[in-house]
């Protein structure tokens, strides 16, 4: 099976930008999307084979998560249950036959750090709800986690230590999560690998210069490991500050 997951910064902007055309090339089994920036309704997307999944935020033009998948999902649910999450449309997950997917678009902690704690409750909480869903069957969970983990994992980290992406408490809640048995699947394939990033600024050509992050995510659980046949950075795709990233499972 094939799974992409893309924060595609403004969803009908990037369609302008050639997102159809990566999403029939790559024919995946299962497309998400995140910072999708739409209302209902705002878009209509018809895709031959596929069911569609929107999450959207209560804010306009803000957040907002989709998964186009081309099989039918057992259950679908949105969200984790918890209200000061849930205003932000920010987890879609859906149960398949032997695992859940869930996509994310974790809380940026913003300029000046000022939404950090709301960050760090965040991280706890959702967690907690990848654990107890791990307690019915394994979990893929992927999207925008908004922290690069390890200091090969940006371009600068000496000037980034304190920024939003990079604090040690963002990069301690990563931790975490692996320790918590799942499993970074790019670093499980190629852990020495430098310059693999997945956002680049806007600002002073950092796309050009491969000035990067990687911040966006295929996590799995341990006991899916012995499927994994490969992850993927699609790093010359355009049409956002992101590119797509992938995976690709036995089935």
């Amino acid at each position: 099976m094939k799974y992409i997951s893309w924060n595609v910064n403004g969803l009908r902007a990037n369609v302008n930008k050639g997102f159809m055309d990566f999403f029939s090339k790559e024919d995946a089994d299962v497309f998400c999307v995140q910072e999708t920036k739409l209302q209902e309704g705002q878009i209509n997307l018809e895709i031959e084979g596929y069911q569609q999944y929107w999450n959207h935020a209560d804010k306009k033009g803000y957040s907002g998560t989709a998964v186009f998948s081309k099989i039918k999902p057992i259950s679908v649910e949105y969200d984790m249950g918890i209200e000061a999450n849930d205003r932000e449309g920010r987890v879609i997950k859906l149960e398949f036959k032997d695992h859940f997917f869930i996509t994310v678009y974790t809380p940026n902690s913003q300029r000046d750090l000022a939404r950090l704690d709301y960050r760090m409750k965040w991280e706890e909480d959702f967690l907690n709800y990848l654990k107890n869903t791990e307690k019915i069957k394994p979990v893929i969970v992927c999207g925008d986690l908004n922290v690069a983990h390890k200091e090969i994992d940006l371009k600068n980290p000496k000037t980034n230590k304190r920024n939003a992406g990079f604090t040690d408490e963002e990069r301690g809640k990563f931790s975490e999560l692996i320790e918590a048995g799942f499993v970074d699947t790019f670093r499980h394939f190629y852990p020495e690998t430098e310059g693999a990033y997945t956002w680049w600024s806007y600002m002073f050509k950092a796309r050009a210069n491969n000035a990067g992050w990687r911040i966006d995510y295929f996590m799995v659980s341990e006991s899916l490991k012995n499927r994994l046949v490969d992850a993927l950075i699609y790093s010359d795709v355009q049409g956002s500050d992101h590119c797509p990233i992938g995976l690709i499972l036995k089935d």
